[in-house]
């Protein structure tokens, strides 16, 4: 698709996009986005109405912030996956207050502008507009690592194209990159993993994950 001559997506690059999202089950859309003005104008043209559920991460989140976006415009089924500072700035709060009482911001967030939001971190927090609210425990040091972020955001994306809502979706994915976080770790140790790491694990942790559900099947 064009670009904006460095990569990043311009306006020249909303029809192409458009053709594409026709027949698309899924958009994930932020990760290395890039934050020009173009890029802005582009991203806020493909959300304001979206032809398909999304996943929204990273720069998009930052242009949402900027441009205090309205996500009830979108008319799909949205998740966000800010991390905490991102969460903020969407929110217009310090990030302190943001960490200072995860669930209730997420919560909040998402009642109000109608998205599923997983604000990522430990204890991830997955909310939704209806008021549901999940706490993933995982702790995984190794996930720290830049890049695991989107790693996150394609494996919702994948979840929601493969028919789960926005919810099952966020807290599948949230679970099984957690899990293969903990993989990499055991493997790798804590520090020292790349976000290729976790993608390459990804496999063996729903496969993992799988052989637990069918043991809790068999006992009950």
């Amino acid at each position: 698709m064009p670009d904006a001559g460095s990569g990043v997506l311009n306006a020249g690059a909303l029809d192409s996009l458009r053709e594409r999202l026709r027949t698309a089950d899924a958009l994930v859309i932020g990760p290395g986005l890039g934050r020009s003005a173009e890029t802005e104008s582009a991203l806020l043209a493909v959300l304001q109405p979206l032809p398909c559920p999304a996943v929204v991460d990273a720069d998009a989140l930052n242009i949402a912030a900027q441009a205090r976006f309205d996500w009830r415009s979108c008319e799909q089924s949205v998740v966000i996956t800010p991390h905490p500072a991102e969460m903020a700035r969407l929110a217009g709060l310090e990030t302190p207050v943001v960490q200072a009482d995860r669930q209730a911001v997420a919560a909040r967030y998402a009642r109000e502008n109608d998205v599923v939001v997983v604000l990522k971190g430990a204890d991830s927090v997955i909310a939704t507009p209806d008021g549901r609210l999940h706490v993933d425990t995982h702790r995984v040091v190794a996930l720290a690592s830049g890049g695991t972020g989107d790693v996150l955001a394609g494996v919702i994306g994948g979840f929601i194209a493969q028919g789960l809502s926005a919810f099952d979706a966020a807290v599948a994915g949230v679970v099984v990159h957690a899990e293969a976080g903990m993989l990499v770790q055991a493997q790798r140790g804590r520090a020292g993993a790349l976000a290729s790491d976790v993608l390459d694990m990804l496999p063996a942790a729903q496969e993992r994950l799988r052989r637990v559900v069918e043991r809790r099947a068999r006992v009950h």
